[in-house]
């Protein structure tokens, strides 16, 4: 497979629109000029799972990217991965697929027929732009579309050229294309929940955009990549939105699907604890004389951390694969399209709902400092975190600065305790450390118990600045 960053604009036109010159937006660029005929069989669930996260799949005929291709939304644009022309999926692009698919059968939705007159702009050597002039032919369950659209893929370091042809597009009367690609134009808008309630819609907003993280995040892990940290927060919030607003929503249907979630970030913080520690220790020891650093600590702390954190994602890769998992996707996925809700909500009670998060961190994290006990300031960090997610939640319905402020002063709490608990987890791992040491050939405990003692030492100042966040 072949990965590279498509960064793209297109632009909707009648059949008599006039391309526009563009030869002198380069000074000493070149314009190659060429025609071609396109094939392009685009495949998804029958439910269209795909589309409705964006994702794209095709076999595409007829040029120099003749294979396989599977565009996925980035930041920058979109990634497109590349196989080889094979006349079914291939077996690669269909398993980094599993979670968005459901598990489902990949089938062809649409052929598209496209007659294209390419510009390649070019200064020298270097690739500024490709603009496409398309007229495409669309089937589509015994349907038929055509259309005309005009499509330009960029080159690196190509922002002004891309502003540039942008203006000279419109003056000529291009619009900006309502499609994000020729797969969508040609199938239509994926529906969306009719709801004009604005506390229904915030927590909808709220909790799609936790369910796109975390099917983000399922691709990502397929990739080889790693957003073990950024799904673990997607699940922690859709968690905490489940428990605060849950007088708005069917806890026989919502509490199932908590726990599941639950086990999922279980694997997950596996994996994330081990990489905290690595990152953890390797920085401290970098720091340190060598005097203090006796026999193999950096080694043994590393190698054996990281065997553990191989054999955590394993497990995680393991269960991915499972009903268990695809059964989670499958009712998050029904969730972006409508919420299980029980009763109705209101602004006002959103306001309610989050206030009474926010009383409930403060009295744990009271509690917990009177009470000096670690197992309750862990527990008042869990609700410092719902605290700030249901905040967060009602930041666009609520814009008075009581609610950015309860924001930020959670989120403090939730870096502060967080730091504790990486310390008291970091103190369990030297003991183990410095034990195995102790009965071990050219090894002793010397270095592990300092660092034992920092940590102890981190866990204290913790202690302290939490309590400085009491209000």
């Amino acid at each position: 497979m072949h990965e590279l960053l498509e960064r793209e604009d297109k632009w909707d036109v009648d059949d008599h629109f006039v391309l526009p010159g563009f030869g002198d937006l380069i000074d000493d660029g070149d314009i190659d000029r060429s025609t071609m005929r396109l094939e392009s069989v685009y495949y998804d669930t029958a439910d269209h799972d795909l589309q409705s996260h964006g994702i794209v799949l095709r076999r595409r005929d007829g040029d120099d990217d003749t294979g396989w291709q599977l565009k996925v939304p980035d930041l920058d644009g979109r990634i497109e991965i590349r196989t080889s022309l094979a006349d079914e999926p291939p077996v690669e692009l269909q398993d980094l697929l599993t979670g968005l698919r459901l598990g489902k059968e990949l089938v062809n939705v649409a052929t598209l027929r496209t007659e294209r007159t390419r510009y390649r702009i070019r200064r020298r050597e270097h690739l500024c732009a490709e603009l496409a002039d398309d007229q495409v032919h669309a089937s589509i369950d015994h349907r038929m579309l055509a259309w005309r659209e005009i499509e330009i893929e960029y080159g690196s370091k190509s922002d002004s050229l891309s502003e540039r042809l942008a203006k000279r597009l419109s003056k000529a009367g291009a619009r900006p294309s309502k499609h994000p690609s020729k797969l969508a134009h040609a199938l239509g808008a994926t529906a969306t929940p009719d709801i004009d309630d604005a506390a229904h819609v915030a927590v909808l907003d709220y909790v799609t955009d936790q369910i796109d993280a975390i099917f983000d995040g399922d691709l990502r892990l397929r990739r080889g990549q790693d957003p073990i940290h950024d799904t673990r927060v997607a699940i922690r919030r859709l968690r905490s939105t489940i428990r605060v607003f849950g007088k708005l929503l069917d806890r026989s249907a919502t509490d199932p699907v908590d726990e599941e979630l639950k086990w999922f970030a279980g694997l997950l913080g596996e994996v994330r604890d081990r990489q905290v520690q690595r990152r953890r220790f390797r920085e401290v020891l970098a720091q340190w004389p060598p005097e203090l650093v006796l026999g193999p600590v950096a080694n043994r702390i590393n190698t054996d951390l990281q065997s553990e954190q191989l054999r955590a994602r394993a497990e995680v890769t393991e269960a991915m694969v499972s009903a268990r998992y695809l059964d989670i996707l499958a009712t998050l996925q029904q969730w972006r399209s409508g919420l299980p809700v029980k009763g109705g909500a209101s602004v006002k009670k959103l306001h309610r709902w989050a206030l009474r998060a926010e009383r409930k961190a403060d009295r744990r994290l009271a509690a917990a400092i009177e009470s000096g006990d670690g197992a309750m300031l862990h527990r008042a960090r869990k609700a410092a975190k719902r605290a700030r997610y249901a905040a967060e939640l009602r930041r666009p319905l609520d814009k008075a600065a009581a609610t950015k402020k309860a924001e930020k002063h959670f989120k403090r709490i939730q870096r502060v305790l967080g730091e504790h608990q990486d310390s008291v987890v970091a103190s369990d791992v030297l003991r183990r450390f410095a034990l195995t040491a102790g009965t071990t050939a050219g090894e002793n405990g010397f270095t592990y118990g300092l660092l034992y003692a920092r940590e102890r030492q981190v866990a204290e100042a913790a202690r302290g600045q939490a309590r400085d966040l009491l209000r």
